[in-house]
């Protein structure tokens, strides 16, 4: 259902609801208009519909064009350990450095986050009102606590100070305008919405696609971690991140295949903790069209992109024997034409098949892959990292981790390690599991160190050159603010470098 209601500068863009029961629950699309919040908010039918279209505004990550330019390629631009062979001219001065605050990426980021906290902050204030059974009411208001953690967790980390708006915004209200906030009361209300939200009796688990105490806690987790480092540097929150993830551990587990990371069967389930969901015919993506080589016919869509590819040397910094770098595990480098199995395209480059759809690829084109945002590895290499950083040294449940990850690769077990042995093994675990699912620019953010791909060790990040032969500026540690919001409003100031 969407709603079209006067823009209220960054607060009030548009709200999608929508209605459907299982991974539908987000995606059916109806209009109705002359919204008006006054009378909307009288049923629990209504309140739930209003907070499907908040789960909505997750689909910014896949938002783009033809060229490529959507946020989940832009974050692993700015990683280094991506080309593109598109030709979109703001993504390939993304990866040499010299955008501007008037890549579309930028206020794609911006625009839909705040869409989504604003409408946030109208479900907290009016569904406390309704009629409902207290059990359904408080659950609800969790997801509600969750999302608006989420988007805001998201605009810290890109933007650094941002706006930090928690009640409804009208025409008249002095946050119409708002001044940024500092970083550290942003992460304040990250923390207290995601505590609000674990307490809300939203089940452990989840295989609908909505928010679970899983999802909760594992995001909570990495919101530890990340004050742990910088800008913070909260070191006592190493601590409480291990703490926080632990029982998540034990409630999920690892596929034994994966195929299962990217495939329409095992959606939700499993280790994914926390996805976007996709259907053909609801809401459809171009993951996979974006992440194949350009203009290769692999799989019967109109188009192949080329926008993300993993660089080779990435790909070859993995340990010999890793499975995850076996043809068609997380990378491909070729595959029969589209329409034509007897003739094997070869790439001539390392693709991502950990996107690759098969149901789609062999089907009409249209692919409904869901994008994982959390999912168990994740969970357990945040536990091993905070544990270790906490104590000093790693525990059995953190080499555990490391090794059931690293097991599942087809990789010997660890032994003992020393603390600054073990961080670096994480740390490695996390750009090799975790690659290209938008966590390593983040990662960079909070250690301030980058992957060398070539000696395997984790300098500045500011140091040496990447494998786009760039070396990373400090500017580039938080995005812009986006040149139409400081056009816009004049109470906001431009981060370093960007002016």
């Amino acid at each position: 259902m969407k709603f079209n209601f006067k823009k209220l500068r960054i607060c009030l863009l548009l709200i999608l609801t929508i209605t459907a029961s299982s991974c539908k629950k987000y995606l059916d699309e109806e209009r109705r208009d002359n919204f008006n919040t006054g009378n909307y908010f009288t049923t629990a039918s209504q309140a739930k519909t209003f907070v499907n279209g908040i789960y909505a505004n997750l689909y910014m990550f896949q938002n783009g064009d033809a060229y490529g330019e959507s946020p989940f390629i832009t974050l692993e631009l700015f990683a280094g350990h991506t080309t593109t062979l598109g030709q979109s001219v703001n993504n390939k001065q993304v990866i040499n450095q010299s955008t501007s605050p008037t890549n579309p990426g930028f206020e794609t980021v911006w625009s839909n986050s705040y869409a989504a906290i604003a409408n946030a902050n109208v479900a907290l204030k009016r569904i406390p009102e309704i009629t409902m059974p207290d059990a359904d009411k408080k659950k609800l208001l969790g997801e509600v606590y969750f999302l608006r953690a989420f988007f805001y967790y998201h605009l810290v980390r890109l933007y650094g100070d941002v706006p930090l708006i928690t009640e409804p915004v009208t025409i008249t209200s002095e946050t119409l305008y708002p001044e940024r906030s500092p970083v550290a009361a942003v992460y304040d209300l990250i923390v207290a919405d995601l505590k609000a939200a674990k307490d809300s009796g939203m089940p452990e688990t989840d295989q609908t696609g909505r928010a679970s105490i899983g999802a909760v806690r594992t995001l909570l987790g990495s919101v530890y971690l990340t004050m742990a480092g910088y800008p913070l540097k909260k070191i006592e929150n190493y601590a409480l991140a291990a703490a926080e993830v632990l029982p998540v551990l034990s409630d999920y587990t690892l596929f034994d295949k994966y195929d299962y990371l990217h495939d329409n069967a095992h959606k939700n389930q499993g280790e994914l903790i926390f996805q976007i969901n996709y259907l053909v015919g609801i809401k459809e993506n171009a993951i996979p069209q974006l992440t194949l080589p350009f203009n290769l016919q692999v799989g019967s869509y109109g188009d192949h992109l080329g926008a993300m590819i993993p660089t080779d040397e990435f790909v070859a910094s993995y340990p010999a024997g890793d499975l995850r770098t076996e043809e068609r595990q997380f990378y491909f480098s070729s595959y029969p034409k589209d329409k034509d199995p007897g003739t094997i395209i070869q790439f001539g480059e390392h693709a991502l098949y950990k996107y690759f759809h098969v149901e789609s690829a062999l089907g009409n084109g249209k692919s409904d892959e869901n994008w994982t945002l959390l999912r168990l590895p994740e969970a357990m290499l945040i536990y091993a990292e905070a544990q270790n950083e906490a104590d000093g040294s790693p525990n059995s449940t953190s080499r555990d981790a490391i090794n059931a990850i690293r097991n599942r690769a087809h990789l010997a077990p660890i032994g003992a390690l020393s603390q600054s042995a073990f961080r670096e093994e994480v740390w490695q675990q996390r750009y090799h599991e975790l690659a290209y699912e938008n966590k390593a620019y983040f990662d960079m953010q909070r250690t301030h160190k980058r992957y060398d791909v070539a000696t395997h060790s984790f300098p500045d990040a500011t140091t040496g050159k990447n494998e786009q032969d760039v070396t990373f500026k400090e500017q580039y540690y938080l995005w812009p603010i986006p040149q139409r919001e400081m056009n816009t409003n004049p109470k906001l100031t431009q981060n370093p470098g960007w002016q």
